[in-house]
């Protein structure tokens, strides 16, 4: 008998009405259009903890409550960090969290504020389990794990359970894979409602655990990516049965891939998502013509991204789209030079961001300046025109 039923899962959405947010799913006509196929979004970035990771902590959370439990402790990166803090707060639970030396400081913070003790340790979700197991000895605590528990997959597959209530025509489920506990839940619910279901699994190529422990590869494992809540170095032993029966198709994507995505959902839909939240967009636009005239629902996991990291994303990707542009120019240093060079500029209709003035560290004569201008421009084709204007007035100009 299978380990997890779409009977449990239907269980757990028992539990979880009314504690947790029936997030909505809703079509995406710009994405669609760019990738040839009818796209749905699931926000369940939209959660209290930005995550779905509350959906599997509360369903064992409270069943452990039932038990009599006292006291829990979890190792994550971050969600289900913040998923466990949050709903052990609020059953009354004691909750202490084992995370990783380098987990975003949003969510260690944000962890910190729900109520539990944090711990850092290890450079790797797997070190800090390992602290979480031995800490849970030492104290009478009762591990959470973040994937690999029968109540905890059960709760993840009540985002199926919504998602096909209300978008009923979908045909492919394209889901992040970490642990591989969120595509369990839900390939299970799904090939329960609908057996033609298409299920793919992404997972970045830095962190290729499930794809090596399904398929039999060897790919090597990085030691980071801007999608650290999949970056998990082995899959579970549960999960891994589960994605090997149910799960049709195993993807890989890179950073760019994952930068682009992120990119492409604060622009077009005006939402914050992680990297891991925007790996199934990664997957859409990394191969298109898989997915051309389907119906695919993708779930948007989280949107716990630092700050930091989404503005250098930001940046990275004006530059990729030309809409933010460096330029070098050469000039005789004469009085008035840069006032003339920045009128062009004006003229071509690009706007400065800065001005670096080199005259020790330019290698041109010394009767020479060198200027780097970062401008911001409107695309790759606004940039060469900018170059031609200002070589048209005599100076040396280089986008680089």
């Amino acid at each position: 008998m299978p380990v997890l039923t779409l009977a449990d899962i239907e269980a757990a959405a028992g539990r979880l009405a009314g504690q947790v947010l029936e997030t909505p799913c809703v079509e995406s006509r710009t994405l669609g259009q760019i990738v040839g196929a009818r796209v749905f979004l699931k926000f369940e970035n939209l959660q209290f903890t930005a995550s779905f990771k509350e959906r599997g902590a509360l369903n064992k959370l409270l069943d452990l409550a039932a038990q009599g439990v006292k006291g829990v402790i979890a190792a994550s990166a971050g969600n289900h960090a913040q998923g466990v803090a949050h709903h052990a707060q609020r059953l009354g639970l004691r909750a202490v969290i084992v995370m990783p030396l380098h987990t975003p400081t949003v969510k260690v913070e944000r962890t910190l504020g729900f109520g539990a003790e944090v711990v850092l340790h290890g450079e790797s979700f797997d070190e800090a389990r390992e602290q979480a197991l031995e800490l849970a000895e030492a104290q009478s605590l009762v591990f959470v794990h973040p994937f690999d528990d029968p109540l905890v997959i059960a709760g993840q597959g009540t985002i199926a359970l919504e998602m096909l209530r209300q978008q009923p025509e979908l045909d492919t489920l394209v889901v992040a894979i970490g642990g591989g506990g969120m595509i369990s839940g839900i390939a299970t619910a799904a090939r329960a409602l609908a057996p033609s279901m298409r299920i793919v699994g992404v997972q970045t190529t830095r962190f290729p655990s499930m794809v090596n422990a399904v398929q039999g590869t060897s790919h090597a494992l990085g030691t980071s990516t801007i999608a650290e809540g999949i970056a998990v170095g082995q899959a579970g032993q549960i999960t891994r049965e589960i994605v090997a029966r149910l799960v049709d198709e195993l993807v890989l994507v890179d950073e760019g891939d994952i930068e682009q995505a992120v990119l492409m959902l604060l622009e077009i839909e005006k939402t914050v998502v992680e990297g891991a939240g925007a790996a199934g967009l990664a997957a859409l636009i990394k191969e298109p013509e898989r997915y051309r005239g389907r119906r695919i629902g993708l779930v948007l996991s989280g949107g716990n991204i630092d700050p930091m990291l989404l503005s250098a994303l930001i940046g990275r990707g004006m530059v990729r789209a030309g809409r933010l542009a460096r330029i070098r120019v050469g000039a005789r240093d004469t009085p008035g030079v840069l006032a003339r060079l920045t009128g062009v500029v004006a003229e071509a209709g690009a706007n400065i961001d800065e001005v670096h003035h080199q005259r020790a560290f330019s290698t041109l004569s010394a009767q020479n300046v060198e200027v780097e201008l970062v401008l911001q421009t409107r695309n790759p084709a606004h940039v060469a025109a900018v170059v031609a204007a200002l070589r048209g007035a005599g100076f040396a100009a280089e986008a680089y």
